[in-house]
């Protein structure tokens, strides 16, 4: 598959086979996001790789930011679990941080290039035959998702990426054509 098959056949990909991932595709995984361009080389991204326990407690505080919108306080309780397991029995979960700069201009640019990285994996797990699945949010910022991933002082997650053999691939969603978002300027 050539890199423009590979960037208009990937999908976001929310259903996996049971299959785990190994470590060693994980690993080619990271090798092809720091692959990303990064102005400065300050190479600013930080992966984890959340094993059964730290994904079950990232779900677990996803799940109690959900829970928060039940009143009933058993319901709520199975809102929280539910999600619990559903991150714990994901194939594999990569949380990406960025280490964040005192200098706005260069914190800026890390997070570009780490965006670049994420995409880089996306694509790349796509041509292994695996999807993912790129989630952002308020949660990332929750002191139990930091607690649960283990980022260090300093850093900040901006991405949660589940990844596993596709048990389905969705259709592709409608695009508007880049020529109707570009101007050409003399």
């Amino acid at each position: 598959m050539d890199i423009l098959e590979t960037i208009t056949s990937r999908r976001s990909i929310r259903e996996f086979k049971d299959r785990e991932i190994a470590r060693e595709e994980i690993e080619r995984l990271l090798e092809a996001a720091i692959q990303a361009p990064n102005h400065r080389m300050t190479q600013p991204w930080r992966f984890y790789v959340l094993g059964p326990e730290a994904r079950r407690a990232y779900g677990a505080a996803l799940g109690a930011r959900k829970a928060k919108r039940v009143e009933d306080p058993d319901a709520a309780r199975e809102v929280l679990n539910k999600v619990a397991e559903k991150h714990a029995s994901l194939p594999a979960m990569i949380a990406v941080a960025v280490v964040l700069d005192e200098n706005p201009e260069i914190c800026e640019e890390d997070y570009a290039s780490t965006y670049m990285a994420i995409q880089n994996l996306s694509l790349a797990a796509h041509a292994m035959g695996l999807g993912a699945h790129i989630k952002t949010g308020a949660v990332m910022d929750d002191p139990n998702s930091r607690n649960a991933v283990g980022v260090a002082e300093g850093e900040r997650i901006i991405a949660t990426i589940e990844v596993g053999e596709p048990a389905a691939m969705p259709e592709p969603k409608p695009r508007t054509p880049a020529a109707d978002q570009t101007t050409w300027l003399p």
